[in-house]
């Protein structure tokens, strides 16, 4: 069973209900994040932290709570949500704009905490790698972890018609982001990940702090007409890890293969989650 803690009351997930006033209902106004546990422990709880109390200081949203208040109550829901089995839960942390009588003003945000089921990528996909469809669009606040994502729900049909498994986003020529993960390509001993109109994901930071003893990590704009000459190409996000990306629209990258230095930025993660 999974519970969840909302404005300080702690109950099954099912038993908790934000009204129907919240300015996330009324216009969409609202944060979140996302972690998962490893061996029982947040993965990179100070990064999480820092990224979810920059996103609603970006968002005007006041934490009713502190970092350690917040640690407290992650713990403790891990327990209760393990208590009959397993180790590990996903963390999703919500933050809305709050009941608001003139259904635009803030004036106290509500916060949920609950756990989720982890849902693993298949295994294939790491093996065969996946495809993306090019998609010409980048998110508002793209620095900040919102709640819209209406954008990618849209496309949905169209992904499925591609036989891709997500979107990635352009706009004049320069790659930005998947909907829900980081994009790196690889040339030579080079790892290269965009730098702007971007979620600056805790997973590529992982990676990159990974990646450090073995490639030159670049932080730069990634132009479209680099995917023709690029060696490999992944995606980074918190149930991804490193998934290989082989195919963007029409365009295979390098022989359609999965490339070795993805799997071995694979290992090095899949390493560090082990012992952690």
């Amino acid at each position: 069973m999974h519970y969840g803690y909302l404005n300080g009351t702690v109950a099954p997930v099912d038993q908790l209900a934000i009204g129907v006033t919240d300015l996330s209902l009324l216009r969409g106004y609202g944060l979140f994040d996302y972690f998962l546990t490893y061996n029982g422990r947040p993965f990179q709880w100070d990064w999480y932290w820092e990224r979810f109390q920059n996103s609603a200081t970006r968002m005007h949203l006041s934490l009713p709570v502190t970092k350690d208040e917040t640690y407290a109550i992650v713990m403790d829901l891990l327990e209760r949500s393990t208590r009959n089995g397993g180790t590990d839960v996903g963390f999703r942390f919500v933050m809305t704009g709050g009941y608001s009588a003139d259904s635009i003003s803030i004036v106290k945000p509500n916060l949920l905490i609950m756990t989720e089921d982890i849902h693993p990528v298949p295994t294939n996909q790491y093996e065969q790698g996946v495809k993306v469809i090019l998609d010409d669009y980048v998110r508002e606040m793209a620095e900040v972890k919102t709640t819209d994502y209406k954008h990618v729900i849209l496309m949905a049909e169209a992904i499925r018609a591609a036989g891709a498994s997500d979107i990635l986003y352009y706009k004049d020529g320069e790659i930005s982001e998947l909907s829900r993960s980081n994009f790196f390509i690889v040339k030579g001993d080079q790892l290269i990940t965009p730098d702007k109109n971007i979620l600056h994901g805790i997973t590529r930071r992982t990676v990159m702090q990974l990646a450090q003893e073995d490639f030159e990590v670049v932080e730069r704009p990634v132009l479209l007409s680099e995917l023709y000459d690029a060696e490999e190409a992944f995606t980074t996000s918190s149930t991804k890890n490193v998934l290989p990306i082989v195919q963007i629209s029409d365009l295979t990258i390098a022989d359609g293969l999965v490339g070795p230095k993805s799997k071995f930025l694979l290992e090095r993660i899949n390493d560090l989650v082990a012992t952690w």
